[in-house]
């Protein structure tokens, strides 16, 4: 996937027409992308660099609060002498600024039809527990069906807890385990007795069907906007 630095809009020759050009090629790309219904890794990626710019736009102080997993302490350091320096140059400042406001707005468009995309598949699953449900339900098997396709891909997962800026914010980490050709005896109860006979590290594990009667890229698509609701059925219902 064609991509942009971390700091893109102010690395070598600070051009509007040049930079414009480097965000539509970019665009273009992901616009591809998204018409085939394929959501990431690039809708993720294109949310960092709008949220990077606007960041950089409202304060360079924000920078490493905002990004601590994504720039390293060299790319931080670089965007605050930037800025620094930028700010006794009112004309190439004002060349930053006409570049940091057209390509937000122009990201944000691209942004959009990527979250109607995403809205879309997420609105197509339906999910729901396989059996008796444990009480403990942050950690499980959560089965993935799609459209025509007679597979079923089991996936363990597990929930954990993390804080940032006195939130809290749930996470998810999955590992496949294993794929089931959907037939009358491969039902999800059946699969769920041997997931308990086999895997002894969980012994009554949470275990939840996610389907869809619709067909979306699985590794670019399904799999990444199921875990997401996932995680939100499973907060709802845990309180």
């Amino acid at each position: 996937m064609k991509t942009l630095s971390q700091t893109w809009f102010a690395d070598g020759y600070i051009d509007f027409e040049l930079k414009k050009y480097t965000l539509l090629a970019y665009l273009q790309e992901i616009s591809k992308h998204f018409d085939e219904h394929r959501l990431y890794p690039q809708l993720a990626d294109l949310v960092f660099h709008y949220n990077n710019l606007v960041a950089f736009r409202e304060n360079k102080r924000y920078l490493q609060e905002q990004f601590p997993k994504k720039l390293t302490g060299i790319q931080i350091e670089k965007l605050q002498l930037l800025y620094e320096s930028l700010v006794e140059d009112d004309e190439l400042m004002q060349e930053l600024e006409d570049i940091i406001q057209y390509s937000c707005a122009t990201m944000k468009e691209t942004i959009t039809t990527g979250s109607e995309i995403y809205e879309f598949v997420e609105n197509q699953l339906s999910i729901e527990p396989v059996g008796i449900m444990p009480l403990d339900h942050h950690e499980g098997y959560f089965m993935l069906c799609e459209g025509s396709c007679r597979n079923t891909w089991v996936y363990q997962y597990r929930l954990s807890i993390f804080e940032k800026h006195d939130e809290k914010y749930r996470s998810i980490k999955t590992e496949f385990v294993d794929v089931w050709q959907r037939n009358f005896v491969n039902t999800y109860q059946n699969i769920k007795s041997q997931l308990i006979r086999n895997r002894s590290d969980l012994p009554n594990p949470a275990i939840y069907a996610v389907q869809t009667d619709l067909n979306f890229p699985m590794e670019e698509t399904l799999l990444p906007v199921a875990k997401r609701s996932l995680v939100r059925y499973i907060t709802s219902i845990a309180g």
